[in-house]
């Protein structure tokens, strides 16, 4: 089963406006999401950017999130737990790609059987640890940013 994911600020492969990057607000955009099995007893969220020059880095990890919640607002804050991304940061952090390229971003959305035992110490490695086997389903939405 497939989770829709969408966001009411970018088109998939579409352009991620400014003010949800570090060269704005750096606000986490707003996000809904539908065909969620009604098994799932939480969710999880990964941002990632497989451009980056030195491998994968992750922009955003958040995992617990009530099942019965389909959307975030633009800059949501305390639903579920938010974990440690690669600016070594508990949070979101917008695209930030070098300056003269266009890096893609990868919004992935988890459905899981369980409730994760993890804290806002959590990486995306420790998220996907726990996850493993945990699956019901996901869903995907990439956008991109230029500097």
């Amino acid at each position: 089963m497939s989770i829709e994911l969408i966001s009411t600020a970018f088109a998939p492969n579409g352009f991620i406006p400014k003010r949800y990057t570090c060269d704005g607000e750096n606000l986490s955009p707003p996000l809904i999401w539908k065909n969620v099995p009604p098994e799932t007893k939480s969710l999880a969220i990964i941002v990632d950017d497989p451009d980056a020059p030195g491998g994968t880095f992750v922009h955003w990890v958040i995992f617990n999130i009530p099942p019965e919640v389909t959307k975030f607002s633009e800059g949501e804050k305390g639903i579920g737990t938010e974990g440690i991304n690669d600016f070594r940061k508990v949070g979101y952090g917008g695209p930030c790609p070098p300056r003269g390229t266009t890096h893609r971003y990868f919004f992935k959305i988890y459905a899981l059987d369980t409730k994760l035992n993890l804290d806002s110490t959590a990486t995306k490695k420790d998220l996907e640890k726990a996850m493993q086997e945990h699956i019901l389903a996901q869903g995907e939405l990439i956008g991109r940013y230029s500097r």
